[in-house]
This record gives structure tokens, C-alpha cells and sequence, in this order.
């Protein structure tokens, strides 16, 4: 019964439009029980006291490339809250137990490639657009600063899904929109896109598959985020 109740869901999710479901049964499971990712860091944010009087807490929001954030900042007062796989509107939903409830200094949030890759389906840019204008009204309205990092750019070097479903032409156009919005709403652009691009693409010896970063590409990123971080923390609120 189980199994069916899986194959039915497969076939729905594939009715509505969305991308080819995740590979295996449990990932499945887990986004229709946890659409929002809520699970994965809930109960690490409960154990996680206040931030002590002039700690500079930043917090990392994201998709797959923010996770691979995770050990280039060591003995900073940084807490990755990167999952594999999500899209602007999932983010949304976690913002408040994520960075909120975490009360950082700074947020950076690096949203946008999973959407224009549509793994949780049809996604357009102003729809993109609202939801992390949102994310950047909550944290303005609580008194953290914001960091928008850009969409980082693929390359063809590795023919697989994950490059396929991102088109450089809607990466470039995307970030157009995002440096401009940053503007206008007080933010900081973290441009990780021209760091890493050779021309409209990924330069192949920063990916392990064309669409994720490996050691070299953090190491080419963190100094620009450090500098980012300190643009918004010299900022008034």
C-alpha cells in the first residue's frame, strides 16, 4: 500500500508539471512530508543560545551551494543553513525558524538556480523575485542586514541533468534583476557569478559536475563573502 501511495504521488507530481522527481523513494518521502525543509536544522536552532553581547552571528541561507559553505569560515560565529535541492519558496517558509529565531547580524541568502531549474516546478523570475523580496523585508524588519549572493554560473563540461535544467541566458538575466533590487532595498550584491564565470559559463576548473562548486571555487568565494559580510555589518540599520 505504501508503495502505491509513492507511485501515486510520483505520477501526480509529474501531472502538475514539476521536474523529474528526486532519485530515490526516501527523498521523495521526505519533500512530501516536509515540503519546507523544516526538519533538517529545527532542532540544531533549539539548541543554539543567544547570541553573546557583540558577537557578529551571520547566517548562511540557501540551496546546494550555500551547503557547501560549511567548513571555510572555521572559529566564526557563522551557522550554514544550506539544503540540497531547494527553491526560493521553501526558503521562505523556514526564514523565521532559520534566521529569525537564530537573531544574526547579517543574512546572506543565495536563492534562484534551483527555481530556474524548476525542481519544485514552473518557476518565473517575478515569482522568484517576490518571494525573496520577502525574505529581505523579514530580516529588514527585525534588524538584520542583508547579503544577496548571486546565482552561480554551469558549464557544459559535464552533460548531466543538473547543468541542463539551468540556462545561462536566465542565470545572467536573474542576477540583472537581483544587483539591481539590492540595491534599491539597501543590500549588499555578492557578485559570486563574475568570480566564477569564464564568459556566460562556469570556468571548469571550479565544478565537480558543471553546476557544483568544488574546494578551489570556496576558497576563490570566501575572502568576497568575508568582504560582503563586512559591507553590510558597517551599514546602519
Amino acid at each position: 500500500m505504501k508503495a502505491l501511495k509513492l507511485t501515486i504521488a510520483i505520477a501526480a507530481l509529474a501531472a502538475t508539471g514539476l521536474a523529474a522527481p528526486p532519485d530515490d523513494a526516501t527523498s521523495l518521502r521526505r519533500l512530501l512530508n516536509d515540503w519546507a525543509g523544516l526538519t533538517r536544522y529545527g532542532s540544531d536552532n533549539s539548541e543554539i543560545p543567544a547570541p553573546k553581547a557583540g558577537e557578529q552571528r551571520v547566517v548562511f541561507l540557501g540551496d546546494d551551494i550555500t551547503q557547501g559553505w560549511q567548513n571555510f569560515f572555521p572559529d566564526r560565529p557563522y551557522l550554514n543553513r544550506g539544503i540540497e535541492g531547494q527553491t526560493s519558496g521553501q526558503m521562505l517558509l523556514r526564514f523565521r525558524q532559520d534566521v529569525l529565531s537564530l537573531k544574526p547580524k547579517v543574512v546572506i541568502i543565495q536563492a534562484g538556480s534551483n527555481d530556474l531549474a524548476g525542481l519544485t516546478g514552473p518557476a518565473t523570475q517575478p515569482m522568484i523575485a517576490e518571494n525573496i523580496m520577502s525574505m529581505v523585508e523579514l530580516a529588514k524588519l527585525h534588524g538584520i542586514q542583508v547579503v544577496l549572493a548571486a546565482v552561480t554560473p554551469v558549464c557544459d563540461c559535464a552533460a548531466t541533468r543538473q547543468t541542463l535544467r539551468r540556462v545561462p541566458g536566465k542565470i545572467l538575466g536573474f542576477n540583472g534583476w537581483l544587483k539591481e533590487y539590492a540595491s534599491e532595498a539597501g543590500a549588499v550584491y555578492l557578485d559570486l557569478h563574475a568570480a566564477l564565470s569564464e564568459g556566460r559559463t562556469l570556468k571548469p576548473a571550479f565544478t565537480t559536475d558543471g553546476f557544483l562548486l568544488n574546494q578551489a571555487a570556496y576558497q576563490t568565494l570566501a575572502p568576497l563573502a568575508e568582504k560582503a559580510i563586512s559591507e553590510a555589518l558597517s551599514r546602519p540599520k
